[in-house]
């Protein structure tokens, strides 16, 4: 049986989708950090989901934002670990902005024209997300 101990001061990012854990860790810079410890665990047991991935940062991440996090997964929990205790926990929401994480498909939009043009989609009230230069809808495409 793995064991991890637990933190004293930091986050753990959990109810990760399985199979999506080192993703969510490259997508969060989690390999630049110099003053912290970081834990990814895959596949652990879950008795909701079968099966989860989970994160678990100590030391310091005030600098991190974990905005992106609503977006990308809705069903996943943040717990800040402040003194070996609980300090609060949450579940992000939606951002009202994303810059860079997602593509527009608009053949006609600046940003399939200008390379340096940074791609930001804004949250409309329906919940779905629009380029913020042509109105383009995101959608995800069919596997």
């Amino acid at each position: 049986m793995l064991k991890v101990d637990e933190i004293q001061n930091g986050v753990v990012i959990d109810h990760i989708t399985a199979g999506t854990g080192l993703a969510l860790y490259h997508l969060l810079e989690l390999e630049k950090l110099t003053g912290a410890s970081v834990a990814l665990l895959q596949n652990v047991r879950s008795e909701k989901a079968g099966k989860k991935d989970i994160i678990k940062i100590e030391g310091d991440v005030s600098h991190l934002s974990f905005d992106i996090l609503g977006y990308l997964d809705p069903r996943i929990s943040i717990t800040v670990i402040e003194n070996g205790a609980i300090a609060r926990k949450v579940r992000p929401a939606q951002p009202k902005k994303l810059v860079n994480v997602i593509k527009c498909t608009n053949p006609r939009c600046i940003t399939a024209i200008e390379e340096e043009c940074d791609h930001i989609f804004l949250l409309t009230p329906s919940g779905r997300y629009r380029c913020a230069y042509c109105e383009q809808e995101f959608r995800v495409k069919p596997q």
